[in-house]
């Protein structure tokens, strides 16, 4: 099985990070499962909480799925608690497709009666908030904490020097603790730079009995099950009908007389 995991940071700029994430993802993983850890390289990849600087690293996400796709890779995680590109990736692809925050909140569903959000600065959360209310689980939502690590590249000290690693576990844990008297019964880390640290730290519960569900750690997990159901479901795990649906045949042909060649997975109807 092979899995490529989409980081959306640029490696030369987080190089203590890619590190330790690899690591952290090869620690995690089946035997037989390989994986591959690919950031963003060509354009930003440093600040992804800002819109406009997401929607233009999200092109190349779209580009690196097909990439997969041409090189047999069985499923494809893209990590970033944004769920940049998912649904759009979904319809691109017949191959499972998970993102970071959906694969996080369906999890902690699982996991205990309701979840909290520990954000690292106030620019993620209206975005992540967001994509919440699209998985429409704001019920079992109880808590928003945040971190205020406002330049989320600061977090790439934490796997180089363990002075700043133990400072950015104690805002994470500081914020994770007011979530818990607030009701919480499992904890997310939002956002993969923190999840890593935490990981790193072996660090895996917020105390009093709650969990904190590791995303990163998570998705390797659920992105191995996934590509087994689908093995067993015939190439079926995500559906196709209106949502994922790309074009048919009757229209794909003069689609990419203005596109290119687009949808890899959609046949003309000169075959």
């Amino acid at each position: 099985m092979k899995l490529w995991y989409q980081s959306m940071s640029r490696q030369t700029a987080w190089t203590s990070y890619h590190d330790v994430l690899k690591k952290i993802l090869d620690s995690v993983k089946d035997p037989e499962t390989e994986i591959e850890v690919h950031g963003i390289t060509k354009i930003g990849g440093v600040a992804s909480q800002y819109r406009y600087l997401e929607y233009l690293e999200t092109g190349e996400v779209m580009e690196n799925l097909q990439t997969a796709m041409a090189r047999g890779f069985d499923g494809f995680l893209i990590g970033n608690i944004c769920d940049p590109g998912l649904q759009e990736c979904r319809e691109i692809t017949n191959i499972p497709v998970l993102g970071l925050c959906e694969t996080s909140l369906h999890l902690a569903c699982m996991m205990g009666a309701n979840f909290s959000l520990v954000m690292i600065n106030e620019k993620f959360t209206p975005r992540i908030l967001q994509n919440v209310a699209r998985y429409r689980l704001e019920k079992r939502l109880v808590s928003v904490k945040r971190m205020n690590v406002d330049r989320t590249q600061d977090l790439d000290s934490g796997f180089t020097d363990e002075t700043a690693r133990k400072a950015h576990v104690a805002r994470f844990m500081d914020a994770a603790h007011q979530t818990l008297d607030e009701g919480a019964e499992v904890v997310i880390p939002a956002g993969g730079g923190v999840m890593t640290l935490l990981a790193h730290s072996g660090i895996y519960t917020a105390g009093r009995g709650a969990p904190i569900l590791n995303a990163i750690t998570a998705i390797v997990k659920m992105g191995e099950m996934a590509v087994k159901l689908d093995r067993i479901m015939g190439g079926n795990f995500t559906s196709k009908r209106i949502t994922y649906a790309p074009p048919g045949p009757d229209q794909i042909d003069e689609i990419r007389k203005y596109y290119g060649n687009i949808y890899p997975t959609v046949k003309g109807k000169g075959g």
